[in-house]
């Protein structure tokens, strides 16, 4: 197998390219990966040398034939379109791409090369799905945070008319002063809603050295705790890059952000942890040349939180980040909202594929 380090430098430009790119042999093996590959195929670059270039292909033969077509300078350059296989991520539909295998000059030791881009053929469409996305938070949250300020003024003003009704009645009619008690109950949960609408814009943020592992863990065990007496029902798997560095953000908003989703798939698993075979991961990767909503990061994490859950009703997929939206009975809808609220805050943001069995919602955080 090719050692990375003895690659020449010519191939150090192709990790700032947004498409996917690879340099193979006739044969198909990999000589070199660049980041947005990857990325997308959710593999380290010594686990792609260890594979060949048409096992990740749905029809593997036509690949092998234009790579040995174009090695063999039968044509200059060949184009088509394929289905990408994800590895370890083959629960997936094959990623669609357009293939275009072009020559290269050889190596140093005169094997024939190739290089083979890939290009997402839905890459822009996701792209625009994402920028339209953060406006319709965006906007959602301005609403909210509006409606949220003229709901709460009037609200002090009925509590405090019923209590000075509650003080009038008493001795009177215990009817009538339970009627108040009920006024000021709502009202006190009314408030309490707002105050969680309101929370992530009132304090200012604690900025600091925060490493996503110790709040992974911090969340970890909050919610081992809280189930503790599932008798191992719940299990919170460890799938950790500890190459990943530190970076700038508020550890504590950050620990609520994680713990909401965490929370939210522990609730969803209650039929599971009965059963004895609920299970939550936590997995971290380095992603490169990535584009967060509309500006591109060299570098960023990516917190994946997996369950085997029964999935996110396909009526509310598109609406999960909205406030008042909820998947479970009881739920108030604001968990999920408060979450990208605070990956934006730290210029990140949340997304969600999700089916029966498996729900990965992915937190996408820029790094320095």
């Amino acid at each position: 197998m090719t050692d990375i380090s003895l690659l020449p430098p010519e191939f150090a430009g192709l990790d700032l390219l947004a498409t996917m790119v690879v340099v193979a042999r006739a044969d198909g093996e990999c000589l070199f990966a660049n980041a947005a590959f990857e990325n997308v195929m959710r593999l380290s670059r010594r686990a792609v040398q260890k594979a060949q270039l048409p096992d990740w292909f749905d029809d593997a033969q036509r690949l092998t034939e234009t790579l040995d077509g174009v090695a063999a300078n039968h044509y200059s350059s060949s184009r088509f379109d394929a289905l990408l296989r994800r590895g370890a991520w083959a629960h997936e539909d094959g990623l669609p791409v357009h293939v275009i295998v072009s020559q290269m000059d050889a190596g140093e030791d005169g094997e024939p090369r190739v290089l083979v881009e890939l290009i997402e053929i839905a890459q822009q469409a996701r792209q625009d799905r994402d920028e339209r996305k953060l406006d319709q938070v965006q906007a959602t949250k301005e609403l909210t945070r509006n409606l949220a300020h003229e709901i709460k003024n009037p609200l002090g003003g009925i509590r405090g008319a019923a209590q000075l009704l509650s003080m009038e009645l008493q001795g009177d009619s215990a009817e009538l002063l339970e009627y108040t008690q009920v006024i000021v109950h709502e009202v006190d949960r009314l408030q309490s809603l707002v105050d969680r609408l309101l929370a992530p814009h009132r304090k200012a943020q604690v900025v600091g050295d925060v490493n996503i592992h110790e709040i992974c863990e911090r969340v970890r065990s909050l919610v081992l705790i809280e189930h503790q007496n599932s008798k191992g029902g719940l299990r919170i798997l460890r799938d950790y890059d500890t190459s990943l560095p530190d970076f700038r953000g508020d550890r504590e908003q950050l620990i609520q952000m994680v713990l909401n989703i965490v929370q939210n798939a522990a609730q969803v698993l209650g039929p599971r942890i009965a059963a004895g075979d609920a299970r939550i991961t936590l997995r971290t990767r380095v992603a490169r040349q990535v584009t967060i909503g509309k500006q591109r990061w060299r570098l960023a994490l990516e917190l994946h939180i997996e369950d085997n859950g029964p999935g996110v009703p396909a009526e509310i997929r598109d609406r999960i980040f909205f406030p008042l939206v909820s998947g479970r009975e009881g739920g108030s809808g604001l968990g999920l909202t408060l979450a990208q609220t605070i990956a934006q805050q730290h210029q990140g943001m949340i997304d969600c594929e999700s089916e029966p069995g498996l729900t990965n919602f992915r937190i996408t955080l820029p790094l320095p």
